[in-house]
């Protein structure tokens, strides 16, 4: 995960996510980095909107359903929240996975 949070943090203050920065960034933060993995990561982040694909990430957990249906089904959301969000979130990162092993 340090090596997606670097890449996010490079898009965040609006730097280039590259092999050198991306290793500067986890090398600042005391991880030892494998040079194979920094490749990999770059070249999956290569043309895509990092800003659009944390949005949907974001927006995905956030959409409830409407209608009668939440109402009956108020008594058994916190059980079922719990798993639901972790089901969401390994969706959100099933693509960059791969990358690590």
């Amino acid at each position: 995960m340090e090596y997606i949070y670097a890449a996010m943090l490079l898009h965040s203050a609006e730097n280039e996510i590259n092999e050198k920065n991306v290793g500067a960034v986890l090398k600042s933060a005391g991880v030892t980095s494998d040079d194979a993995r920094i490749k990999a990561l770059v070249a999956s982040l290569e043309g895509v909107d990092i800003g659009e694909a944390m949005s949907a990430a974001v927006a995905a957990p956030a959409a409830a359903p409407a209608g009668d249906a939440t109402a009956a089904s108020d008594a058994a959301a916190p059980a079922e929240e719990a798993s639901t969000e972790d089901e969401e979130d390994d969706a959100s990162f099933e693509g960059l996975g791969s990358l690590f092993g």
